[in-house]
């Protein structure tokens, strides 16, 4: 009987299956005990009759035939709860499944255990929520996982699964990813559906999954990738990526080094780190290091505001009776969006996403990949609401009185605008040029869900025992070949599979 659950990649957990070192439902038990003894609190529906069922009648031919799997809380599954990470939903149940998790299931074989929490909404890259509570760090408990596939990235680096799915709209896959040590690949856009439900805007989720080894996403690839009616931005899938891992010629491709990509400002040692993981690539490749200048235009606040516009279809009536059960952050960003999203700002955002797209297609014409970071810096603190230092502005909106104060003036706002069309686009422009840190949410990582292109998060080694990752950028529809470039940083310096934990400095919340 397995004490504890399998602590290598999900890959290699099938081979012990067929083998018969281990056996689905022994693995699952385990699995079973090992997220109730857990403090990371990265589950957030569990259904242990249905995991014992499929565990028992797994088909270990499948690519992933008995792996116990957890599933992102943003991914409806029949008859398990569809919250949506929030209060508003806590007790809405699925009526469908989503068709990718079918294909996970019925043609990989893999072990549905539970949900595994998210940020609400997806909306963003932190580990807290009303509904569920903080999300911990395996490798320091009171340190955030980002988000939004917060759950996911926790149960897979805490050793507890092996394989979860996770969603990608602004760097939903690869931030959790950065933060946890795992591999985060985040596919061209309709690489895997996103059906039956799939909203036709902003066109920038793609769907995957949080991995501990290369070949664990090529397998997740060749299992959920490909055409799906349900979803008309899906794309043809090649097939054979696990089988081609390694068949790409990485000798003289050309890679740019722009660490701090949309101009993020970078933790200390954070360049420093990628520099010396970037020339440790080039060397073991044969790859070729020039000097081109990225710049694409900041667009996060432009794809907050304009991604509300589907949170808004699916709140439908609730809104705004239901604000108080939201975050703070969530009802201020949809006060916001109705007061600053109009027909100009709207014509400002499409003007920018045509520079960002020409931006990076120069850059492409130029360069094979780019190499940024994939978060500022190591894991910030758990009970954070947003990724900046706004601890002062999370106190304010604590209280009545302010955000009373706050609509107020929003409302003044949506009034002087209807005079004034162009306000809303000034006062974006403001914001974003004086108070950059409160609008760069995941701005490493937007611009490749705006642009489409795919882009991976590789583990880049530890600063002060926390995880970086080093994101690589790469052309449309290339993501077998950024597969190979993570697989040639994983042979040459392999990464630990699960977080060793380091302990909190005494002064940390816990």
């Amino acid at each position: 009987m397995a004490d504890t659950p399998w602590q290598q990649d999900a890959s290699s957990l099938v081979d012990a299956f067929r083998a018969g070192e281990r056996s689905p439902v022994e693995e699952l038990e385990a699995t079973l005990a090992a997220i109730d003894a857990s403090e990371l609190n990265c589950f957030s529906h569990l259904d242990p009759e249905r995991a014992r069922a499929a565990a028992a009648t797994a088909d270990l031919s499948l690519p992933f035939g008995g792996v116990p799997t957890g599933i992102k809380e943003l991914e409806p599954v029949l008859g398990w709860p569809d919250t949506q990470a929030s209060l508003v939903f806590k007790d809405r149940i699925a009526t469908r499944t989503a068709n990718h998790l079918t294909r996970l299931f019925e043609q990989g074989g893999a072990v549905p255990v539970g949900l595994t929490t998210a940020s609400e909404f997806g909306g963003l890259n932190v580990s807290i929520t009303k509904l569920n509570g903080i999300t911990h760090n395996p490798w320091q408990h009171g340190r955030t996982v980002g988000g939004s596939s917060s759950g996911s990235a926790a149960a897979v680096s805490g050793g507890l699964v092996s394989l979860a799915t996770g969603g990608d709209g602004g760097g939903s896959i690869r931030i959790p990813a950065g933060y946890t040590g795992l591999l985060g690949m985040k596919g061209t856009f309709g690489r895997v559906t996103r059906g039956p439900h799939a909203f036709m805007r902003p066109n920038t989720v793609v769907i995957g999954n949080l991995a501990r080894s290369v070949r664990d996403a090529a397998r997740f690839y060749d299992v959920c990738a490909g055409v799906d009616a349900y979803d008309p931005a899906t794309i043809p899938s090649p097939g054979g990526w696990e089988r081609n891992l390694g068949t790409h010629d990485l000798a003289g491709r050309r890679v740019a080094f722009v660490p701090a990509l949309g101009g993020v400002k970078l933790d200390p040692g954070v360049e420093d780190r990628l520099r010396e993981e970037l020339d440790l690539l080039i060397a073991s490749t044969g790859m070729v290091e020039v000097d081109v200048k990225v710049e694409p235009p900041n667009l996060a606040a432009q794809w907050m505001l304009g991604n509300l516009a589907t949170l808004l279809a699916e709140l439908d009536h609730r809104w705004p009776h239901h604000a108080r059960d939201l975050s703070d952050e969530i009802a201020m960003g949809l006060h916001l969006a109705e007061t600053l999203y109009n027909l100009d700002s709207a014509a400002s955002a499409e003007l920018l996403r045509i520079q960002a797209n020409e931006a990076m297609a120069a850059a492409f014409d130029e360069v094979d990949f780019i190499v940024a970071a994939t978060n500022p810096g190591p894991a910030f603190p758990a009970h954070a609401t947003t990724s900046s230092d706004t601890a002062i502005i999370d106190r304010a909106m604590g209280h009545d009185v302010v955000r009373a104060a706050v609509r107020g003036l929003l409302f003044a706002t949506r009034m002087a605008s209807a005079a004034m069309p162009r306000l809303p686009r000034i006062i974006l422009a403001q914001a974003s040029e004086r108070l950059p840190d409160l609008v760069t949410m995941g701005a490493l990582t937007i611009i490749s869900n705006v642009y489409g292109n795919p882009a991976v998060s590789i583990p880049a080694g530890l600063i002060d025992g926390l995880p970086v990752g080093m994101q690589v950028l790469g052309r449309h529809h290339e993501d077998a070949l950024l597969l190979d470039v993570a697989l040639a940083v994983e042979r040459e310096r392999p990464w630990p599979l699960v977080a060793t934990p380091v302990a909190a400095p005494a002064s940390s919340p816990a």
